[in-house]
């Protein structure tokens, strides 16, 4: 018996260990981490045009490359450095993508500079600061973007940040728990369901 099928989860999880392990622990659990969030923000957009298992296979390499996904650092990041990590065969190499890195930090490090409260307020103020409980019944019914994400990708972009759309926005929102997208059937609907 697969593991897929020792418990219901969403369709699209494979029976790869990495895959079964992001899906039951992390996906669809809500981040509240300033420095966490940007990390999910990069790794969505790294991902636009790719398989996510891609991305989660080079998640590690991310780490080590991009500081730890430490912004302070990421924003002080020269061509050199874009330079180096184009050579890097652990990440996906398009220099669109890593430009957007440096420049999404520096753009997360100017919000958190103003003092009106942090990255995490700025982006769960689309949903209202609580989790948007969806009750799809097969992956079919879930929409690759929606008004909640439109409004992310439109104050992402108004922030001076890149490879925000409405598509990213709305895989990071799953990804971060702004959204509950586990199909019903999925034992992880109810265990990453918000308490009220």
């Amino acid at each position: 018996m697969s593991s897929n099928q020792e418990k219901n989860r969403c369709g699209w999880v494979s029976d790869e260990a990495l895959y079964i392990e992001y899906h039951d622990n992390e996906w669809g659990v809500p981040v509240t981490d300033d420095q966490e969030l940007f990390e999910m923000l990069i790794l969505e957009g790294a991902q636009a045009g790719l398989s996510w298992i891609t991305v989660l296979r080079k998640r590690e390499n991310y780490r080590q490359a991009f500081a730890g996904f430490d912004p302070h650092k990421i924003a002080e990041f020269t061509s050199d450095d874009v330079e180096r990590l184009m050579q890097d065969t652990g990440l996906v190499r398009n220099r669109l993508k890593i430009n957007s890195v440096v420049s999404n930090a520096q753009a997360w490090v100017e919000i958190m500079k103003a003092g009106e409260g942090s990255f995490r307020d700025l982006v769960w103020s689309v949903v209202e600061h609580k989790t948007l409980v969806n009750a799809w019944t097969d992956l079919s019914q879930v929409p690759a973007s929606t008004a909640e994400s439109e409004k992310l990708s439109k104050l992402l972009k108004k922030n001076g940040f890149w490879f925000v759309g409405p598509t990213i926005c709305y895989a990071f929102m799953q990804a971060c728990g702004m959204a509950n997208d586990h199909t019903v059937d999925c034992f992880c609907y109810e265990k990453h369901a918000p308490r009220t």
